[in-house]
């Protein structure tokens, strides 16, 4: 009953509690041949009725955005949520937990949304007439200040959880249900589109306002290191992050195809879960490239996991962005504390020593000309590798929505002028 529930509607954690007595008792075990849970039904088809109002509006939108989150990725929705974007010329944009649900290279695709998301995507929200909500929970890190999201759009949200559904932002058309089997039917129901003009608007946002530029000055910034990973990186490969400005980064320059492939800790916000999260990968994938993606305040809290790689042989190549700070907390108060830094600075071990110690390669990366050949020297290498990249110690995560502002509020990349030409 607990693998049925953790593993059905809202897939997630259950507690199973055994009292110390029970488990020293012997039992003769007999698998069940079906479960009886009559207090548990979640809702997995969609209502007919919902499902042909959502591609009404659809049908009917002229600046229609769509929202595709964790949902689509629990479903196994891909190819749902593609067949719609094309079929109806549907831009699409991706929470934290919805990046790799649809292919970064794909025309229709804009990147993440949210408090250090694309800043075209942000200011779309403002100016789309429909928003649809597709497997995520409406939170406040990818939607800004909830009284003033979209404010010019119907919404639609499809969501497994009934809870979920009008809890933060208004909705104009709920449909609870499994969004793999409600976008099979929506699909059916929704007209092939023409939405030149929207794409060209937002394209023309994205070169007016670029989010993504790494200063050619030499210096070895955090976004270079990013950047590189993913393009030496095979295509088939996986990509684990902590918690903090890495993690932002490693979500703005998402540049792979293959679903499913960017595990990150979203409301929980964990730091340190790059390294385990990456173990667990590896042993659910053992033939693909792996590389846990991590900061040097978040690594600290679970580097003893480097024992677990050894003992078990698991090829995790370990990225650790080392700029020494707690890098979000210290932006934070840069920007909104008047440079008033205080407990951000760390104390970092010798990360190479410390690979060392645990039979572990380790390579130390302080300029630009040395990134690429050490992710190759780490890829090549059969077994886990440790990479200690020293970067720029200030360097700060731009687009950002500041604290209680709504998404039309959020404060672009600075970029050269030329750069926006």
């Amino acid at each position: 009953e607990a693998f049925y529930i953790a593993g059905s509607g809202r897939p997630g954690v259950v507690l199973v509690d055994i009292p110390r007595d029970v488990l020293q008792e012997e039992a003769e075990f007999h698998y069940p041949e079906s479960i009886d849970l009559p207090g548990y039904q979640p809702t997995v088809q969609g209502h007919v009725a919902q499902i042909k109002k959502a591609a009404d509006l659809i049908n009917r939108a002229e600046r229609p955005l769509i929202i595709a989150g964790h949902g689509i990725i629990l479903s196994g929705a891909y190819a749902e949520l593609r067949e719609l974007a094309e079929k109806a010329q549907i831009p699409v944009v991706n929470t934290l937990l919805g990046i790799s649900n649809f292919p970064a290279s794909h025309y229709l695709y804009q990147g993440m949304m949210g408090m250090h998301g694309m800043y075209h995507v942000n200011i779309a929200t403002n100016e789309a007439d429909l928003i649809i909500g597709l497997g995520i929970r409406f939170d406040d890190r990818a939607m800004g200040r909830f009284k003033d999201f979209a404010p010019k759009a119907k919404i639609i949200h499809v969501d497994i959880d009934p809870a979920e559904i009008g809890k933060n932002v208004r909705c104009d058309v709920p449909i609870v249900g499994d969004v793999k089997h409600v976008l099979r039917v929506l699909n059916k129901y929704v007209q092939p589109g023409n939405r030149t003009a929207w794409l060209n608007r937002l394209d023309e946002m994205r070169r007016r306002y670029p989010s993504l530029y790494i200063p050619n000055d030499g210096r070895l910034w955090s976004t270079y290191v990013m950047k590189t990973i993913y393009e030496i990186t095979p295509e088939n490969a996986y990509f684990t992050t902590g918690v903090g400005q890495h993690q932002m980064w490693a979500a703005q320059y998402f540049c792979k195809d293959k679903p499913n492939c960017f595990i990150t800790s979203g409301g929980l916000g964990t730091m340190g879960f790059a390294l385990p999260a990456a173990i667990g990968v590896k042993l659910a994938r053992p033939d693909a490239v792996v590389w846990a993606i991590e900061g040097d305040g978040g690594f600290q809290m679970t580097m003893y996991e480097l024992a677990t790689c050894v003992e078990n042989r698991l090829d995790v190549k370990i990225a650790v962005i080392n700029n020494g700070y707690l890098g979000m907390v210290r932006q934070w108060q840069q920007l909104f504390y008047n440079n008033r830094y205080s407990a951000v600075a760390l104390f970092n071990p010798d990360y190479i020593k410390l690979a060392e110690a645990y039979g572990i390669p380790g390579f130390r990366v302080s300029c630009r000309e040395e990134v690429a050949p050490t992710v190759e020297a780490a890829l090549a290498y059969p077994g886990p590798v440790l990479i200690e990249f020293q970067v720029e110690q200030e360097e700060n995560c731009f687009p950002m929505v500041p604290p209680g502002a709504a998404l039309a509020e959020t404060i672009p990349l600075p970029v050269p002028e030329v750069v926006r030409q």
